[in-house]
């Protein structure tokens, strides 16, 4: 794996990390209303299910960072990253455009760069 894929993988890791931050601390906070486009109600009326969420993905993070261990398994960054990949496609249909972006684009970036 080369240094340029390891850092793409870290930066999606990272940008995984502060999901769950955001999900799971800051949920009904300014900063986090502010990151979703939140009303204070609706922050606090699914301030359970977006602490489920930040679970996920700080399992992601996870797995990710699990995949730049050495010795780790070869098949779990791609595996990991075609999850993010997937999860981003769909929130971007779902949810909101802007997850494109953020979540999807740096995983394919990184899923190209590995595949190389």
């Amino acid at each position: 794996m080369t240094v340029a894929t390891m850092i793409a993988i870290a930066v999606v890791a990272l940008i995984h990390v502060y999901i769950l931050v955001l999900e799971m601390l800051l949920w009904t906070r300014p900063a986090g209303r502010r990151a979703f486009g939140l009303s204070e109600q609706f922050a606090a009326d699914s301030k359970v299910l977006a602490a489920n969420q930040g679970l996920y993905n700080g399992f992601l993070a996870a797995g990710l960072l699990w995949s730049l261990l050495p010795g780790s398994p070869a098949g779990i960054a791609p595996f990991f990253l075609g999850c993010v990949l997937l999860a981003g496609v769909f929130g971007a249909l779902t949810a909101s455009r802007k997850i494109l972006y953020v979540q999807a684009l740096p995983a394919a970036i990184a899923l190209l760069l590995l595949a190389r």
